[in-house]
C-alpha cells in the first residue's frame, strides 16, 4: 500500500466575521442570478474563458482523488451540427415514446420540445463524460470510487464558473447518450453524464417564469436537542 504523503496546506484565506457575511451574501446575490437559458447568442467566447473555466471544474473534491471527469470542450460547426441532429432525434423518441404523461407535464412550464437548436447556435459545447474505471498505460484497470458524486460536483463548480465569467448555460440530457462517445471518439470506460451548453444570451432572450424554494423548504438547521 502506497504510504500517505502529506504538504502544509497553502492559499487557505481566513477573513474577519464580517466580511465573511458580505462574501456569503455577495456569492448568493450572484449565483441567483444564474438561469438556464435556451436562447443563445452566435456571438464568440474565446478559448482562453473555457478553459480558464475547466481549470476550476478540475479543482473539485472526487472518490479517492481519482478525478473521474473528462470535459470535452466543442466549437467546431460540423461537429455540433452532428451533435444537435443525435440528440433531436433521441428527443423525438423521448416524447413521442418513452416520456410519460407525468413527465411531460412536468415540463410543460419549461416550454421544452425536441427542437433543440441552441446546440448549434451557441458558440461553446461541454460534452461531460464519466470514467467508470481508470486505465494505466499497460492496460490494467483501476477501480474510482464514487464517479458519478464526483462529476456533479465538478459539473457544478464549471457551470459556476462560467456563470461568474459573464456566461449563461444550460445543461442538456438527451437520453440515451451513447451518441457523443461515438461522435466524439470517445472510449467504453466513459459514460455521458450531461452536454452543456455555454455562451451569450441572445438579444431579448426569455427564460421561463419560475421560482426558486425559499431556504426553509429544502434546509434545516439542526439545533441540540431537536428533531
Amino acid at each position: 500500500m502506497t504510504e500517505a504523503r502529506f504538504i502544509p496546506l497553502a492559499g487557505f484565506e481566513t477573513y474577519p466575521e464580517s466580511e465573511m457575511l458580505a462574501r456569503a451574501r455577495s456569492f448568493y446575490e450572484e449565483v441567483a442570478r444564474r438561469r438556464s437559458v435556451r436562447e443563445f447568442s452566435d456571438r464568440p467566447v474565446p478559448e482562453a474563458l473555457i478553459r480558464n473555466c475547466l481549470r476550476a471544474a478540475g479543482t473539485a473534491p472526487s472518490g479517492a482523488n481519482m478525478q473521474p471527469w473528462r470535459f470535452v470542450a466543442i466549437c467546431d460547426p460540423v461537429t455540433k451540427r452532428e451533435i444537435r441532429l443525435a440528440a433531436e432525434e433521441e428527443e423525438k423518441h423521448f416524447y413521442a415514446h418513452r416520456a410519460s404523461a407525468e413527465w411531460l407535464e412536468a415540463l410543460a412550464p419549461l416550454g421544452t420540445d425536441e427542437n433543440k437548436s441552441f446546440l448549434e447556435i451557441a458558440p461553446w459545447l461541454i460534452a461531460v463524460f464519466v470514467q467508470k474505471f481508470g486505465q494505466l498505460p499497460d492496460g490494467r484497470k483501476v477501480k474510482h470510487y464514487y464517479p458519478a458524486e464526483s462529476v456533479g460536483l465538478a459539473t457544478g463548480i464549471l457551470i459556476t464558473a462560467l456563470h461568474h465569467a459573464g456566461l449563461a448555460t444550460l445543461t442538456h440530457t438527451p437520453s440515451p447518450m451513447k451518441f457523443l462517445n461515438r461522435i466524439l471518439g470517445r472510449p467504453p470506460n466513459e459514460r455521458p453524464f450531461l452536454l452543456l451548453v455555454a455562451g451569450f444570451p441572445a438579444p431579448g432572450c426569455k427564460v421561463p417564469d419560475i421560482a426558486r424554494k425559499p431556504l426553509e423548504e429544502f434546509a434545516h438547521i439542526h439545533e441540540p436537542g431537536t428533531n
